[in-house]
Order: C-alpha cells, then sequence, then structure tokens
C-alpha cells in the first residue's frame, strides 16, 4: 500500500493525494451519517487522464476504487467500507463546461460540475437543463449519472437517463471509452452508455456527459393547493394533465407531517395557505397564467382542491419550492428516521399508502408517517420515526421489521424499492428479496463481465457470486 501511495503522489502530486485521517473525514462519511468507512487515500485527480491513470495504479495494486462526487448519496454509494484498502477518488476538480451547443440543445460538461453549475450554463445560453434536486448546489453531474438522479421534473422531461446521448468514463482496467456524442439517434448496436447509468460506480468512473437542452420556459405558474387525500390528489393529476398536458411539469405531494417538520425547524419558512392534511406543490410551464387560473377556479368550485394560493413572482415561487425543498434537511435536524424511497404506479399511490399506514400502524402505535415526494412519476419518500426521541432509537432497532412491512406493501403493487436513490450499502441485500433471480444474475454477469476483479465500489448493488 505504501508504495501505492507513492505511485499516485507520483502521478497527481503530493498535495492531490489526502492520506491523513483529519483531511479524508469528510469523504468517508455519507450525509446522512449513516455510513463511515476507512480509506488508504483520496485522490483528488484533475482529467479524465488522471483518473485513468489512478485506476491503472489501483489495479495493479489490488486496492479497491469508490469514486465519489458531490457525497449526497442517501444510501452510502459512495462511502468506502471499513477495510482501509480503498482508494476514494473525487470528481471534484474536474469541472469543466466543455460545450454549450444551443442549436443541437446539448451541453458538455465534466463529472465534478455541481448541478447548478450545469443549470446555470444552460440558462447563460438561453436553454433549460431540468433536472431539479434539493441538493442541486452541492451533487455532482456523475454522482447524478451514477445513480440515475430523478428530481422534481421528471413529469415532464425523465430522469437523469432520459437526458443523456453520450458519456466518458473510465473503465475498471483503466482504459477511457469517449462516448461523448449529442446524437439522439445512433443505432451501431450497444447503447453503452445506459450501462453506467445507475450503476453506482461498479462498472466505470463517468469523467464526462453531453446531456439534453430544452427551451427556456417563458412563463411558470406555480401553486400551493390543499387536497383532502391522496386519492384527490392523483385525480387532480389526471385533470391538469387532460387540461395541460407537457406544461404540467411538476406535480409534487406533501404531506401536513412533512410541512409541519419544515415550519419548526427551518427559519423563515411560512404556511402558505390553509392547513390541510395533504397540499399539492404544481408547476406549469408555458401555459397561460390566466389559464391556469380559471383551471384552479373550477377545481375549487368543484371541491377538488379546497384552497390554495398561486405565486403572484419568482420570489414566492422560490418560497413555495423551499418548503418541499427543505423537507429532507427539516427530517435530518428532528432526528434519525426509517426512510424509504419507493415508487408504485400513479394510481396505486393511494392503496399503498394506505396499507403501508395501517399496517406500520398496527405493528409500532404512535409511529410517526412523514411521506412526500413526486406523485407526478409515483415516487413517494415514505419516512418514518417515533416523535419522542427515547421512543425512535428503541423504534430503528425493527429496521428490519420496518422494511419488510413497506417492501412487500410495494412490491405487492408491482412497484419498486427504489425509485431514485439508488441501492448503495442500504439496499443491497434488500434488493436480492424483490428481483427475480433472472435479473440479479444478469447484473452479476455484467458486472463480473466489465470488473473481474471485483475493485469497483465494491460493497455496492448486489456482488459477485
Amino acid at each position: 500500500m505504501q508504495a501505492l501511495l507513492d505511485n499516485l503522489r507520483e502521478l497527481l502530486g503530493p498535495d492531490r493525494v489526502l492520506s491523513e485521517a483529519a483531511a479524508m473525514a469528510p469523504m468517508l462519511t455519507d450525509w446522512r451519517g449513516r455510513y463511515r468507512g476507512r480509506a488508504l487515500c483520496v485522490v483528488q485527480p484533475g482529467s479524465s487522464a488522471e483518473v485513468a491513470a489512478v485506476v491503472r495504479a489501483c489495479v495493479a495494486a489490488g486496492a479497491p476504487i469508490v469514486p465519489q462526487g458531490g457525497n449526497t448519496s442517501l444510501c452510502g454509494a459512495a462511502t468506502p467500507d471499513d477495510s482501509g484498502r480503498a482508494v476514494v477518488v473525487s470528481l471534484s476538480r474536474i469541472n469543466r463546461i466543455l460545450a454549450v451547443d444551443a442549436q443541437n440543445n446539448t451541453i458538455t460538461v465534466e463529472a465534478g460540475c455541481t448541478l447548478a453549475a450545469v443549470q446555470d450554463a444552460a440558462r447563460a445560453a438561453g436553454r433549460l437543463f431540468p433536472l431539479a434536486l434539493a441538493s442541486e448546489g452541492t451533487c455532482q453531474i456523475g454522482g447524478n449519472l451514477s445513480t440515475n438522479a430523478g428530481g422534481v421534473q421528471v413529469l415532464r422531461y425523465g430522469n437523469t437517463r432520459e437526458l443523456t446521448l453520450g458519456l466518458q468514463v473510465v473503465l475498471p482496467g483503466g482504459e477511457l471509452w469517449d462516448g461523448l456524442r449529442g446524437l439522439r439517434k445512433d443505432n451501431t448496436g450497444y447503447d453503452l452508455k445506459q450501462l453506467f447509468i445507475g450503476a453506482e460506480g461498479t462498472l466505470g468512473i463517468i469523467t464526462a456527459a453531453v446531456l439534453k437542452l430544452f427551451p427556456l420556459p417563458k412563463t411558470q405558474t406555480t401553486c400551493w393547493l390543499n387536497v383532502a387525500t391522496p386519492a384527490a390528489a392523483v385525480e387532480l393529476l389526471n385533470r391538469a394533465r387532460s387540461a395541460f398536458d407537457a406544461q404540467l411539469t411538476a406535480f409534487e405531494l406533501v404531506s401536513e407531517t412533512a410541512l409541519g417538520l419544515v415550519l419548526r425547524h427551518i427559519p423563515g419558512a411560512r404556511r402558505p395557505a390553509a392547513a390541510s392534511p395533504w397540499y399539492v406543490l404544481a408547476e406549469f410551464s408555458d401555459a397561460h397564467p390566466a389559464a391556469v387560473e380559471r383551471w384552479l377556479a373550477d377545481c375549487l368550485a368543484s371541491g377538488a382542491v379546497a384552497d390554495g394560493t398561486v405565486a403572484a413572482s419568482d420570489s414566492q415561487a422560490r418560497a413555495l419550492w423551499a418548503l418541499r425543498e427543505a423537507i429532507s434537511e427539516a427530517q435530518k435536524i428532528e432526528g434519525v428516521s426509517i426512510k424509504h424511497d419507493v415508487a408504485v404506479p400513479v394510481s396505486r399511490i393511494p392503496d399503498f399508502l394506505c396499507r403501508a399506514d395501517a399496517a406500520l400502524a398496527a405493528a409500532f402505535p404512535g409511529i410517526r408517517v412523514v411521506a412526500f415526494g413526486h406523485v407526478g412519476d409515483g415516487n413517494l419518500h415514505y419516512n418514518l420515526s417515533k416523535p419522542d426521541a427515547a421512543d425512535n432509537a428503541a423504534f430503528l432497532a425493527c429496521l428490519p421489521e420496518v422494511n419488510r412491512i413497506v417492501h412487500d406493501t410495494v412490491h405487492a403493487l408491482d412497484g419498486t424499492i427504489s425509485a431514485e436513490h439508488g441501492i448503495g450499502q442500504l439496499k443491497r441485500e434488500e434488493i436480492l428479496r424483490y428481483k427475480s433471480a433472472v435479473e440479479i444474475e444478469l447484473m452479476r454477469t455484467i458486472r463480473q463481465a466489465l470488473d473481474p476483479l471485483g475493485l469497483m465500489n465494491p460493497g455496492k448493488l448486489p456482488g459477485p457470486r
């Protein structure tokens, strides 16, 4: 291992190889503080060529490699194990906007660019990069790609997978595959980029990407609406789609419990309308504001919406979105909870909430459910805790039983136990219960073919046989 350290310092320079415990500490703990690992070092390459050189050096020494972007994973996907042998490869210095092609509606960026930087570069060219996450100021494009991030505009624009045209990847042997092509049609065999999107760094290290851009919306109308039930929210979603089609770009569901945590813990947060069991945060792009207001008037008259507010300015719209985006931070301040990132068909969202709430209340009296998420694409964040900290400590010990209730309910409704956060360490064993043996074997076969030494981000996703 000392020989590897010396080699890495020669390749990158001594200042770009961190081996002191204090310097490495921020990169060895996940965002939630659930996972902590150890590493031989953290390296900070400045180019794809340097990433390739690092990988070749690690392969020669038999050292595990853990790619890391903004370290915002909620599943421990970018945290090394506790062996102390891994080399964490930070992509933060590989952060250039390489090209913006407004005529082709594409942007080519390096993996260490923050999502916010990509959004800003697109906006400067009069274009929209629609991926939108609460962590956009910190999360990096490489991590977004590696987890196939979703966010609040999947309803209109799709996941990161749908937003990607080309990739550059350092493979597990240290070869560099350059697939940075801004083509929307390329029927020349396997679509190789799809292997690496959502693979959580187990098949290679993404170093750059060509991403789709869209016209900037000329108008946006943001509404916070009170609804009685999740079923009413789903009905309202379909009513909005029928009226506005692709002009409906976001449709978020928030429970009163989730909003209550934001109001309690986030300075400056204000309740936007009267209290209600459930809320919808809807965004319409390029729809005439008067048309949205007429639609809302009809919804109020019919009882589909009980109350609400329409943002009268950009600052008011940002304030409404801040309430939704601050839920995770508010939960973190409140204390540890058992989190789930699930998806079911949109039509089954009410069934899921009804069944899971009832089963958990029977098994764990007094449980608190914090439910919110992207109802427009069926993705809910379903987080559980006890209101009292002392009770919560004991409740966390029931994690396997809680997960079984939630995940079995999701599975029975033809859903998935991970919609946008990935598998990481958190669900590595759990996924074996819900994926078919054929699917798991296919995943293992692909991983074995590309990384026969098993050095790329070990301990994440289903491992070797």
